[in-house]
C-alpha cells in the first residue's frame, strides 16, 4: 500500500509544484475574469505537461485590476420601474426566466441603468441561455463602458460565440494602455483568453495582429508559441519559442515554453542545458524534476528536489515532493522525516491551497509497516473530513483490531457518518472482515445478514454474505445468495467461480461445477483464481493431466500459496511426490500457518 500511495500521489505532486491561488469567481460562468491574472492562473493549473504548467504560471504574475466604474444614471425610482423590477424577480423565482429577462432588459434600456442589464444577464446565464446573456452583456458594457467586470464577461462570451472581430479593438486598447513593464504579462493573458475561442485559426490570426507592434518583446513570441502549440501547430510554436529565447536567453518562461513545445526526447536536454548556465533557476529545476518523475526516474528527481530544498528549507512543495519520492523509492526514514515536517508546517501555518491528507496517509502506512500501531493511529486521527476521510477511518478500525481492540474498532466503524449506499457497504464489509479475522464468523455472518435486509440487491454484500456462509458450511445460504447475485449481475465472474469452486471443493455436482467455472473463465480468462478453479474441478473429475496444465498456468499467473497447494496435490496423486513436496515446502516457507496446506498434508498423509 505504501508504494501504491506514493505512485498515486506523485501525480498530485505535479499539480502541487505549480499551485496557484484559486479564483473566487463562479466557475460556471464562461466569462468570469476572462482576462485577469487570476483567471489566467486558473487556466494555467488545469492541464498540460510539467513545462506547460510551469510556463503558464510564470506567464501570469498578478497585476492590479482597475475596479469597476459604473456611472449610474439619475433616474427616479418610479412606481412603474419598481413594479417591473419586482415582477421580473418574482417571475424568475417561479421559473419563468424568459419573462423576467425581457422585462428587466426593457427596464435597463429605458433607464440606462447598467445594474438592470447585469441582472438580466445573470438571469439568462442561470437559464443557460448564452445568446440572450450576450445581448444583455453587450447592453451592460454599453451602459458601463468603464466596468472591468462587464468587459470581462463581454470578452468571454465573444470567445464562445466566435465574434473575434468585436474583441480586437478592446484588446488592442488594453495592450496600448498597459504600462511598459506590464505589457508582456498582458499579452500572455490575452493569449489565455484566446485559447477559449472555437475558431483556433482565427484566434491565432488575431493574436498575430495584436502583437505585431511589439515583436521586439520576447513575450510577444511566447504568446504566439503557446497559441500555436494549443492549436496543434508545433512547428510554428518551436519557431516562436526559439525567437523568444534569442531575445531573452535568461528567461525562465522562454526556456519552459521551449521545453513545452519540444519533442519529448529533447525536453531533458533543453532544461539541463539551461540549468548549467543558470543553476539558481528554481522554476526550471522544478520543471526538470517533474519531467524526471514522469519518466519514473525517481532517484534523479529526488536529487533535484534536494537541491531545491537547500535554497528554501521551508518550502512545503519541496518537502512534500521529497516525502513522496522517498516513499516511492523505499527510503521510509527519509520519507517520514520530510512528510512529518510538511505536516508540522501546515499545522503552524495553515494554507487552504494545500492538503496534508496524502502525507498523513503515507505516514500512517510507514508506521503500520513497522508495527507502530499507536503512531499510525496518531497520523490517521489527523485526517479531516474529505475524500480520504472514510478510508482513514476504516484503516483506523483495522489497526485497532490488529492491536487486539476489536470492540474499539467496531466503535470507530459505528461512529462513521456514511454518505450513501456505497460507503455503508464499505463499512459493513470491513466490520465483517474484522470479525472473521478474529475467528468470530457467526457474528460476521449476522452483520452481513442485517446489512442485506436493508440492501437486499447489493452485489458486494451478496458476495461477502455467500463467502461467509460457505465458511460456516451453510451451503444452502451460500448458493441462494450466489444465484441471486448471478441473476442481478450476470457478468459477475466471481459469482460463477465461487459457486463452481465450492461444489468442486465438496466433490459434489461436478458437471454443474465445471459449467459454472467455464462461464467464469469465459468472462475472465486470465484470472489466476478462476484458472485455479478450472484445474481443481478437472482434478476432481479425474483429468489429472488437464488439471496439472491448468494449475501450472494459474501458478504462473500468480504464485499464490493456495494454488501451489492444489498443484502439489495433483502432482502427489500423479506420483510426482518430490515435486509436490518441493512446492509445499515453498508454501510453508511463505506462510507457515497456511490452513489449506495443513489440511492437505493431513488428508494425504504426506510429509515434508
Amino acid at each position: 500500500m505504501k508504494k501504491a500511495l506514493a505512485i498515486v500521489t506523485l501525480s498530485t505532486l505535479l499539480s502541487a509544484c505549480a499551485a496557484v491561488s484559486p479564483s473566487n469567481n463562479d466557475a460556471t460562468s464562461p466569462a468570469a475574469n476572462a482576462d485577469t491574472p487570476s483567471a489566467a492562473s486558473q487556466a494555467a493549473s488545469s492541464a498540460g505537461s510539467p513545462e506547460q504548467i510551469k510556463a503558464r504560471k510564470l506567464a501570469t504574475r498578478a497585476m492590479p485590476v482597475k475596479p469597476p466604474e459604473e456611472h449610474l444614471p439619475a433616474v427616479p425610482l418610479t412606481k412603474e420601474i419598481l413594479f417591473k423590477v419586482l415582477s421580473s424577480e418574482i417571475a424568475f423565482q417561479r421559473g419563468n426566466w424568459q419573462s423576467a429577462y425581457v422585462t428587466l432588459l426593457g427596464a435597463a434600456q429605458q433607464t440606462r441603468d447598467p445594474r438592470l442589464a447585469r441582472r438580466a444577464a445573470e438571469m439568462a446565464l442561470s437559464a443557460k441561455q448564452a445568446s440572450e446573456a450576450l445581448v444583455a452583456i453587450r447592453l451592460w458594457r454599453e451602459l458601463a463602458p468603464d466596468s472591468e467586470e462587464a468587459t470581462q464577461y463581454y470578452l468571454g462570451f465573444i470567445m464562445l460565440s466566435n465574434n473575434l472581430a468585436e474583441a480586437k479593438p478592446i484588446l488592442e486598447k488594453r495592450l496600448q494602455d498597459a504600462p511598459q513593464q506590464a505589457r508582456g504579462v498582458m499579452m500572455l493573458q490575452i493569449q489565455r483568453l484566446l485559447t477559449r475561442a472555437q475558431d483556433k485559426a482565427g484566434a491565432f490570426a488575431l493574436l498575430e495582429q495584436l502583437v505585431t507592434p511589439y515583436t521586439a518583446m520576447a513575450e510577444a513570441h511566447l504568446a504566439l508559441a503557446q497559441q500555436a502549440f494549443s492549436s496543434g501547430n508545433t512547428a510554428r510554436a518551436k519557431e516562436e519559442a526559439k525567437i523568444a529565447l534569442n531575445l531573452k536567453p535568461d528567461s525562465e518562461l522562454a526556456i519552459l515554453t521551449s521545453a513545452q513545445v519540444a519533442d519529448s526526447t529533447e525536453v531533458e536536454h533543453i532544461l539541463t542545458d539551461f540549468l548549467k548556465k543558470y543553476p539558481g533557476s528554481r522554476e526550471v529545476r522544478v520543471a526538470y524534476a517533474r519531467t524526471l518523475i514522469d519518466q519514473k526516474q525517481y532517484e534523479k528527481a529526488r536529487s533535484q528536489f534536494e537541491i531545491l530544498l537547500k535554497g528554501d528549507k521551508q518550502d512545503p512543495t519541496t518537502l512534500l515532493a521529497l516525502g513522496l519520492l522517498n516513499a516511492q523509492i523505499g527510503d521510509t526514514l527519509a520519507a517520514e522525516r520530510y512528510l512529518s515536517t510538511y505536516v508540522d508546517q501546515l499545522g503552524k501555518h495553515p494554507d487552504e491551497a494545500r492538503d496534508n491528507t496524502q502525507a498523513l496517509l503515507i505516514l500512517a502506512q510507514i508506521a503500520a509497516d513497522r508495527n507502530d500501531i499507536d503512531g499510525a493511529l496518531k497520523w490517521l486521527a489527523q485526517v479531516e473530513p474529505g475524500d480520504a476521510y472514510l478510508d482513514a477511518q476504516l484503516r483506523r478500525a483495522q489497526l485497532l483490531s490488529k492491536r487486539g481492540d476489536l470492540d474499539g474498532a467496531r466503535r470507530v466503524l459505528a461512529e462513521i457518518d456514511t454518505n450513501g449506499e456505497r460507503e455503508k457497504t464499505q463499512v459493513t464489509q470491513v466490520e465483517a472482515q474484522l470479525l472473521r479475522e478474529a475467528n468470530r464468523p457467526q457474528e460476521a455472518f449476522k452483520v452481513l445478514e442485517t446489512a442485506l435486509k436493508a440492501q437486499p440487491d447489493n452485489p458486494d454484500l451478496l458476495y461477502d454474505y455467500a463467502m461467509m456462509a460457505e465458511k460456516l458450511d451453510n451451503l444452502s445460504a451460500m448458493e441462494t445468495a450466489l444465484r441471486k447475485l448471478i441473476a442481478i449481475a450476470p457478468e459477475n465472474q466471481q459469482a460463477y467461480n465461487a459457486l463452481g469452486y465450492s461444489l468442486a471443493e465438496r466433490n459434489i455436482r461436478l458437471p454443474e461445477a465445471l459449467t459454472l467455472i467455464q462461464k467464469a473463465l469465459t468472462l475472465a480468462p486470465q484470472d489466476p483464481f478462476i484458472v485455479d478453479s478450472m484445474g481443481w474441478v478437472q482434478y476432481r473429475l479425474g483429468n489429472l493431466d488437464e488439471a496439472e496444465t491448468r494449475l501450472r498456468t494459474a501458478y504462473g499467473l500468480l504464485p499464490d500459496p493456495e494454488i501451489a497447494v492444489h498443484l502439489g496435490e495433483v502432482l502427489w496423486v500423479k506420483g510426482q511426490k518430490t515435486d509436490a513436496q518441493k512446492l509445499w515446502r515453498e508454501v510453508r516457507q511463505k506462510d507457515p500457518q497456511n490452513d489449506a496446506l495443513k489440511n492437505t498434508l493431513a488428508r494425504l498423509r504426506a510429509t515434508l
